[in-house]
């Protein structure tokens, strides 16, 4: 029980450490590799409740995707980080206020934190019920027989928003040459290229 227990803490502090340097890194790659740690921490955790596929999940989904492209798109793109950060300056108050209400409302919330008398028993009543099926089978059995309908409709769902952020952000800048597929197809051969004779010290 003492490895599980290293363990526990080791990934715990581990989170909410990466999640710090995260916020307060001063280059965002800095930020996008502490992020990527916080998840792979996290995952660890998952790990440790008994629940592989969500950690698996968190792995692949996260840190195989979404911080990978959050890295690709900080790296690549040329964006001016001290402009970004002048702004950032104007809404610190803004920033600031709504961060101590959120501490007070958690710090109210775990005062008040009581521990049921009947929560291990339940706890333990858990593995007995589901007796030796593994727990990804439950929850493939929960998504797509249980719940099939919900399961696809938050699918439409997040394509919708999907769709909706790339109609918002794109934007058709003018004195941009774009390429015209159809123009490109059509085109008449004979047009496509012209023949110069070129004269012997004329030049172009």
């Amino acid at each position: 029980m003492f490895v599980a227990d290293f363990a526990f803490y080791l990934f715990a502090i581990t989170v909410v450490a990466a999640g710090l340097f995260t916020v307060i890194a001063r280059h965002p790659v800095h930020s996008v590799l502490w992020l990527i740690l916080a998840f792979l921490s996290s995952a660890g955790l998952f790990v440790l409740l008994g629940a592989e596929f969500v950690a698996m999940l968190l792995v692949i989904v996260y840190v195989g995707a979404v911080a990978v492209l959050f890295l690709f798109v900080v790296m690549m793109l040329d964006v001016d980080f001290a402009e970004l950060k002048a702004e950032m300056a104007k809404y610190m108050p803004l920033a600031l206020l709504i961060g101590v209400v959120v501490l007070m409302q958690l710090g109210l919330a775990f005062g008040v934190w009581q521990v049921s008398e009947e929560a291990e028993a339940l706890r333990l009543a858990v593995p007995e019920m589901i007796g030796d099926t593994h727990n990804t089978r439950l929850l493939g059995q929960i998504i797509y027989d249980d719940y099939l309908i919900l399961f696809q409709l938050a699918g439409l769902v997040l394509l919708v928003a999907m769709i909706g952020a790339i109609v918002l952000t794109l934007r058709h800048r003018e004195n941009v040459k774009r390429q015209d597929v159809l123009a490109q197809m059509y085109r008449d051969p004979k047009k496509a290229m012209e023949l110069k004779d070129v004269k012997p010290g004329q030049g172009l």
